[in-house]
Protein backbone atom coordinates (compact mmCIF):
# COMPACT_ATOMS: atom_id res chain seq x y z
CA UNK A 1 0.00 0.00 0.00
CA UNK A 2 1.18 3.41 -1.21
CA UNK A 3 2.99 5.33 2.23
CA UNK A 4 0.21 8.46 1.54
CA UNK A 5 -2.54 6.29 2.33
CA UNK A 6 -1.02 4.28 4.97
CA UNK A 7 -0.37 7.61 6.57
CA UNK A 8 -4.10 9.15 5.49
CA UNK A 9 -5.60 5.72 7.38
CA UNK A 10 -4.03 6.13 10.30
CA UNK A 11 -4.36 9.76 10.79
CA UNK A 12 -8.34 9.26 9.63
CA UNK A 13 -8.87 6.56 12.66
CA UNK A 14 -7.55 9.37 14.93
CA UNK A 15 -10.15 11.80 13.08
CA UNK A 16 -12.79 8.98 14.17
CA UNK A 17 -11.68 8.54 18.12
CA UNK A 18 -11.48 12.19 18.56
CA UNK A 19 -14.66 12.94 16.45
CA UNK A 20 -16.47 10.21 18.85
CA UNK A 21 -15.04 11.85 22.03
CA UNK A 22 -16.34 15.27 20.71
CA UNK A 23 -20.15 14.35 19.49
CA UNK A 24 -20.80 11.91 22.58
CA UNK A 25 -19.74 14.41 24.94
CA UNK A 26 -22.20 17.04 23.55
CA UNK A 27 -24.77 14.27 23.28
CA UNK A 28 -24.81 13.28 26.87
CA UNK A 29 -23.99 16.71 28.33
CA UNK A 30 -25.49 19.31 25.61
CA UNK A 31 -22.91 21.67 26.35
CA UNK A 32 -19.85 22.59 24.77
CA UNK A 33 -16.96 21.68 27.14
CA UNK A 34 -13.80 22.80 26.51
CA UNK A 35 -13.77 19.01 25.97
CA UNK A 36 -15.91 19.43 22.95
CA UNK A 37 -13.62 22.40 21.42
CA UNK A 38 -10.95 20.30 21.90
CA UNK A 39 -11.61 16.96 20.24
CA UNK A 40 -14.12 18.39 17.59
CA UNK A 41 -11.07 20.89 16.07
CA UNK A 42 -8.25 18.46 16.28
CA UNK A 43 -10.76 15.99 14.40
CA UNK A 44 -11.23 18.20 12.05
CA UNK A 45 -7.48 19.30 11.57
CA UNK A 46 -6.92 15.48 11.48
CA UNK A 47 -9.78 14.79 8.59
CA UNK A 48 -8.38 17.40 6.64
CA UNK A 49 -4.85 16.14 6.73
CA UNK A 50 -5.86 12.67 6.15
CA UNK A 51 -8.09 13.45 2.98
CA UNK A 52 -5.24 15.12 1.89
CA UNK A 53 -3.03 12.38 1.93
CA UNK A 54 -5.56 9.66 0.45
CA UNK A 55 -6.08 12.32 -2.46
CA UNK A 56 -2.56 12.42 -2.78
CA UNK A 57 -1.67 8.85 -2.39
CA UNK A 58 -5.05 7.57 -4.46
CA UNK A 59 -4.42 6.55 -8.34
CA UNK A 60 -8.20 7.37 -8.55
CA UNK A 61 -9.42 10.78 -9.47
CA UNK A 62 -10.75 12.37 -6.50
CA UNK A 63 -14.55 12.49 -7.85
CA UNK A 64 -15.72 9.18 -7.26
CA UNK A 65 -18.31 8.26 -5.29
CA UNK A 66 -16.65 7.57 -2.02
CA UNK A 67 -15.40 10.90 -2.64
CA UNK A 68 -17.65 12.82 -2.76
CA UNK A 69 -19.34 11.10 -0.20
CA UNK A 70 -16.40 11.35 2.09
CA UNK A 71 -15.96 15.57 0.42
CA UNK A 72 -19.92 16.14 1.94
CA UNK A 73 -19.05 14.15 5.37
CA UNK A 74 -16.11 16.32 6.00
CA UNK A 75 -18.12 19.62 4.67
CA UNK A 76 -20.92 18.70 7.48
CA UNK A 77 -18.57 17.95 10.24
CA UNK A 78 -16.66 21.57 9.32
CA UNK A 79 -20.24 23.38 9.46
CA UNK A 80 -20.88 21.46 12.69
CA UNK A 81 -17.32 22.67 14.14
CA UNK A 82 -18.20 26.36 13.21
CA UNK A 83 -21.41 26.27 14.86
CA UNK A 84 -20.22 24.72 17.70
CA UNK A 85 -17.53 27.36 18.09
CA UNK A 86 -20.10 29.99 17.27
CA UNK A 87 -22.75 28.83 20.27
CA UNK A 88 -19.50 28.68 22.60
CA UNK A 89 -18.57 31.89 21.71
CA UNK A 90 -21.57 33.57 21.94
CA UNK A 91 -23.69 31.23 24.79
CA UNK A 92 -20.11 30.31 26.76
CA UNK A 93 -20.07 26.54 28.10
CA UNK A 94 -22.69 26.76 30.50
CA UNK A 95 -26.13 27.09 28.37
CA UNK A 96 -27.24 24.11 26.84
CA UNK A 97 -27.33 23.77 23.07
CA UNK A 98 -30.17 24.56 20.97
CA UNK A 99 -31.57 21.72 19.54
CA UNK A 100 -31.23 22.06 16.27
CA UNK A 101 -27.41 21.93 16.39
CA UNK A 102 -27.64 18.57 18.49
CA UNK A 103 -29.70 17.48 16.40
CA UNK A 104 -27.44 18.44 13.45
CA UNK A 105 -24.36 17.22 15.05
CA UNK A 106 -25.55 13.86 15.23
CA UNK A 107 -26.60 13.72 11.79
CA UNK A 108 -23.17 14.93 11.01
CA UNK A 109 -21.44 12.46 12.79
CA UNK A 110 -23.61 9.68 11.60
CA UNK A 111 -23.08 10.81 7.89
CA UNK A 112 -19.41 10.82 8.72
CA UNK A 113 -19.24 7.53 10.27
CA UNK A 114 -20.36 6.20 7.32
CA UNK A 115 -18.37 7.71 4.95
CA UNK A 116 -15.74 6.19 7.01
CA UNK A 117 -17.25 2.38 6.35
CA UNK A 118 -17.78 2.65 3.01
CA UNK A 119 -13.96 3.79 2.83
CA UNK A 120 -13.26 0.83 4.70
CA UNK A 121 -15.42 -1.42 2.44
CA UNK A 122 -13.29 -0.46 -0.29
CA UNK A 123 -10.49 -1.31 0.71
CA UNK A 124 -11.60 -4.77 2.03
CA UNK A 125 -13.33 -5.82 -1.71
CA UNK A 126 -9.98 -4.57 -3.31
Amino acid sequence: MNIFLVYGTRIVILALIAYSIAVITEQRTRRVSNRVIWFLSAGIILDITATGLMISGSGNTPFTLHGILGYSSLAGMLIDTVLIWRHRIHEGATIEVPKKLHIYSRYAYIWWILAFITGGMLVLLK
